[in-house]
């Protein structure tokens, strides 16, 4: 037979501190069912009333029932199933716990690896600043050797040219010229924009010359 604490308090005097005592001594034979326990006894122990220790004048020596509680299968069982539960419990925090540690590490990992990315990346793109920079030097340096080198083929070309052939820059030879000062400004817009359409005048970096060997520019001249 099973009885709940209460019903075990009122049918055997006894306090409900002194059972939870015996119960967590395992002094007691119980089971836990849906959250209620239950406290097995035998139809024998209630039955025989307990005897209270008492002294008188005729006996003094106390007469006591004690009951033991008999372990029964299933009284073994519930305490398997509870620490069964228990570790589970255990294992499900440890788990969690350990899940958790993966976790945390895992995202050390990622936050250094991004961290040591970023130091390379930053430093790619200051080598590939340097490099364009040296490029960058490198042909403008390049280009003025050739432009240099382009114009001192001009300047001799037109040297040549002007050693071989009587070819005159404009200017100069219209300073020669016995000419106001407007009238030198009249020709000289006159070839201006003739230029372009008359293949008697010649073009060099941005000057005008006249070749007098092989054309006639008295059209051109007068005024």
């Amino acid at each position: 037979m099973r009885l709940k604490i209460d019903e075990y308090c009122k049918n055997f005097k006894m306090s409900r501190e002194m059972i939870n005592s015996k119960l967590r001594a395992k002094k007691l034979n119980y089971i836990i069912e849906d959250g209620i326990t239950y406290i097995i006894v035998t139809n024998k122990s209630l039955s025989t009333p307990k005897i209270e220790a008492t002294q008188t004048k005729e006996t003094a020596s106390p007469v006591t029932t004690l009951i033991k509680p008999k372990t029964t299968v299933a009284t073994v069982l519930a305490l398997y199933q509870r620490e069964n539960q228990q570790l589970k419990e255990k294992i499900i925090q440890l788990e969690s716990k350990v899940d958790k540690l993966i976790d945390d590490k895992e995202q050390m990992l990622r936050d250094e690896m991004q961290k040591i990315e970023q130091v390379y990346s930053a430093k790619d793109e200051q080598l590939k600043t340097i490099l364009e920079l040296l490029n960058t030097k490198l042909m403008m340096d390049n280009n003025a050797a050739q432009i240099h080198e382009t114009q001192a083929i001009n300047n001799k070309e037109i040297e040549e040219e002007q050693a071989d052939h009587q070819v005159v820059e404009l200017r100069t030879y219209i300073k020669t010229l016995d000419l106001k000062s407007y009238q030198r400004k009249i020709i000289k817009k006159r070839f201006l924009a003739s230029f372009k359409n008359d293949v008697r005048i010649i073009q060099q970096n941005g000057l005008l010359y006249l070749d007098f060997s092989k054309y006639d520019y008295s059209d051109l001249l007068e005024y």
